[in-house]
Formats: structure tokens, sequence, C-alpha cells
């Protein structure tokens, strides 16, 4: 069971995390497909019908072998977006130690790195505001002198 917050329960909000459905690749799935999902889980593992599924209640249902279905929306999240290319991606295209650079053409490579580029940009562009001291753009209006 996925407790990213460890409170000891699974709500909504864990649930969706879970299946992706947050996540902006899921922006094309209803609102209402995606409450389906979590209500699906809870109707699955919420024993005692509060709303949350606790991991005693989650224990229970696994051995009784319910298990998780998949419900081919979302890409799952496991942990943050370094960590979801790693898993669903590059083990499964890339494992080896002979992985060369111009064996990363997969279209899942491509956005990955291109990521990278842009908040190394981003931090790039922030060091720079930073070494001249005051940001004038950062001041509100209210504040500046014209």
């Amino acid at each position: 069971m996925h407790d990213y917050d460890s409170t000891g329960i699974w709500t909504s909000v864990d649930i969706k995390r879970t299946y992706g459905l947050e996540d902006p690749s899921t922006s094309h799935i209803s609102q209402t497909k995606k409450d389906m999902v979590v209500k699906a889980v809870l109707d699955m593992f919420d024993i005692d019908k509060d709303g949350a599924i606790t991991l005693s209640e989650f224990l229970q249902k696994d051995s009784e072998n319910i298990k998780l279905p998949d419900f081919g929306m979302g890409p799952g999240h496991h942990g943050d977006d370094e960590y979801e290319y790693e898993i669903h991606h590059w083990e499964k295209y890339h494992s080896g130690d002979d992985v060369k650079e111009e064996d990363l053409t997969h279209p899942e490579d491509i956005a990955h790195f291109k990521m990278h580029e842009e908040k190394e940009a981003r931090q790039e562009e922030w060091e720079r505001a930073e070494a001249k001291g005051i940001v004038e753009k950062n001041i509100p209006a209210k504040f500046r002198q014209n």
C-alpha cells in the first residue's frame, strides 16, 4: 500500500496518485471516470466504508487475493517523475551497462531529457537573477518608483 503521506490510511488522494490520475497526461480523462476509479478501489478495500483504507483493511483484502486492478488509465505513480521514468521506461528499454546516448531516442527519452534541459535553464536563469542582487521584476508594482 503506497501511503504517501505516512498517515496510516489510504485516502482518495492516495488512490489518485497511485493511479496517476492527477498527472497532466490524464487531462483528457473525465473527472467522472477518475472518480469511478477511486470508488471502485474503495468498494474493494474499504471494509468499514468510512472513505479510507487502513493498512489492516488492505492486508485483509490482499490475503483474500483481492488485488488492485489496472484501469488502463494514468501512468501510475510510485514517486517523482525521475523515479517513474526509471521504473516504467529505463528499466524496460535501457537496462544494462551498454546503453549509449544514441540509443535514447524513444519519445519518453526525448521528453524526459527535454524536461531536464528546461529545468536546468530555469535554474541558470534564477542564478543569473540572484547574482544581480535585487530583481526588479519580482518587486510588486505598488512598491516601485517609476
